[in-house]
Order: C-alpha cells, then structure tokens, then sequence
C-alpha cells in the first residue's frame, strides 16, 4: 500500500510545476491585476488593502489550527487538559476587538473610495474628455461619436491624453459594461442612462466586454478599446468617415437585430438624435427618459 502511495505521489510531482508555471502566466497577463489606467489603478490597490485586511483574521487562524493540533497532541503534547474551562476573558476580547476593527476599517474604505471612484465623476486632465454614446445590443457594443459624427460597432478608440466620458444605455436586455484593464463596471438598461469617466495610461489595446449574462452570444460579446495617440486616433476618425455606410434608420434597425461574434463596422454618419431616439422606446407614456441614479 505504502508503495502504491508513494508512486501515485511521484507520477503527480512532474505535473505541478507546468501548473504553476500556468498560473503565473494567467496573473502576468490579468488585466485587473496589472492596470493601465489611473481608476483601474486604484481599483487594484483597494483589492489588495481589503485583501490584506482579511489576512489579519486568516493567517492567525490557518497558524492555530497546526498549533492547537500539535500542542494539544494525545503523545506528548504540553497543552493541559482542562475539562471544566469555559471562559477567558482575553480570547473574548480577541474574538470581538478584532473583527470589530477589521469592519470599521472596512466600512471606511467604502466610504472613502465609493466617493473616490464614483463612476459619474469627471477625470480632471490637460483635455477636455471625449464624449461617447455606448448602445448594448445583441450580442454586440455600438459607440457613436457625436462631436466627429461617426459611430463604431465593438471598436472603441480614443485619444490616451484625454478622459473619455461615456454615456451608456441598452437597445436590450440588461448588460454591463467593462474595460477591466482601465477600471469600472457598470450596467446598461433600457430606456435609462448610465455615465463611466475613465482615463489610460498611455496608448494601447484593451478588451472590454458585458459581464452580465444576456443569453446566447454573450460568451462572444466582447469589444476591442484602443488608446492612441492623437495623430493616430485622427486617422481612425479618418477611416471611419470614409466607411460607405451610414446608420439611418433601416440601417440601425438591421444592426439591432441579434448577431453572435459581429465583426467591427465603421459608419461615417448617423441619424440625428439616435441615442435620444433609442431611449425614447422605452421611455415611460409621460414622455420623460430616465436616468439612473448612482448613489
């Protein structure tokens, strides 16, 4: 039996390290973990804060668990046996003091960093943000540009020197939107509009994507974000204007239908109105849009 035991254990040994080779991969390439923007940034530092607050509660816990096997051992153990103990004042105080101090710490950073990161908080920069109109759809991300006049479908660029100040609603069912890399999560719901401000670090690409289960192209409902620099982001506006296509009405409509894994489209003009027009479908009878509230 013990040498059954013993090459079940050899057979498993070669295989941990690729594991763990594996996994440092998968963490050197989280985008949550390695930010590239400022919110995302601070994002990541509260994690971690929060992170390490737990471990002062299992750390200690995880350390007792061997100690308390090992001194109170039936061979040899130094622990005294004491059958009619029942309280002690100090582990009481440990027990409550501790957790106690743990919450108000983390009660704390809510406070402090639900403030912080508000996600309808303007980002100060050199430049003015960079206004777009996000629409989920299914199973894809439209973004309308309305100071160029060009919109995108799953492609999201935008100047790295400047804050971009996205105004998001839904032409469907429940999404949420996300640039893991940059920071921020918030939801898109129809008839109702939702704001994110967001900043990069410098120029590059990032995946964005719903995170809100919406049915059966959700897996694929990803979209790409790119920081440029100025020059470079002019020449997409550029190439966007010479797309032959516009989003007018049967245009959008078509576009709205549901599709799995669509392909960046580029359109050099859209309808007047079409966020308001999008929203105004699920505007309640008195003819008043809703904005959803963030606190």
């Amino acid at each position: 039996m013990k040498h059954r035991a013993g090459s079940s254990l050899l057979r498993i040994i070669p295989v941990v390290p690729p594991i763990l080779v594996l996994t440092g991969c998968g963490l050197n390439t989280a985008p949550i973990l390695h930010p590239s923007g400022p919110i995302a940034q601070t994002q990541r530092d509260l994690l971690f804060t929060a992170f390490g607050l737990m471990l002062i509660v299992v750390i200690p816990v995880i350390v007792m668990a061997f100690w308390f096997a090992w001194r109170y051992r039936a061979s040899g153990g130094k622990g005294k046996y004491t059958p009619d103990w029942s309280y002690s004042a100090k582990i009481d105080a440990i027990f409550w003091l501790v957790p106690a101090a743990i919450i108000v710490a983390l009660g704390y950073l809510v406070w402090t960093y639900t403030h912080k990161l508000d996600p309808y908080k303007e980002i100060a920069g050199t430049e003015a943000a960079l206004e777009v109109q996000v629409v989920a759809q299914d199973w894809k991300w439209l973004f309308i540009y309305p100071e160029y006049g060009i919109a995108s479908v799953n492609e999201l660029a935008f100047p790295s020197s400047r804050p971009l100040a996205l105004e998001i609603t839904s032409d469907t069912v429940m999404n949420s939107f996300m640039i893991p890399a940059l920071g921020g999560q918030i939801y898109a719901m129809a008839g109702m509009t939702t704001q994110l401000h967001l900043l990069a670090d410098g120029p590059g690409t990032f995946t964005g994507r719903n995170t809100q289960y919406s049915g059966d192209g959700f897996a694929d409902q990803h979209f790409v974000a790119i920081a440029m620099t100025q020059e470079d982001f002019a020449d997409w506006t550029q190439k966007a204007r010479r797309s032959q296509r516009a989003l007018d009405a049967g245009t959008y409509a078509k576009l709205a239908e549901p599709s799995i894994a669509h392909q960046v489209e580029y359109f050099s003009g859209f309808e007047p109105g079409l966020f308001e027009t999008i929203l105004a479908k699920y505007a309640p009878r008195s003819g008043h849009n809703t904005t959803m509230s963030h606190e």
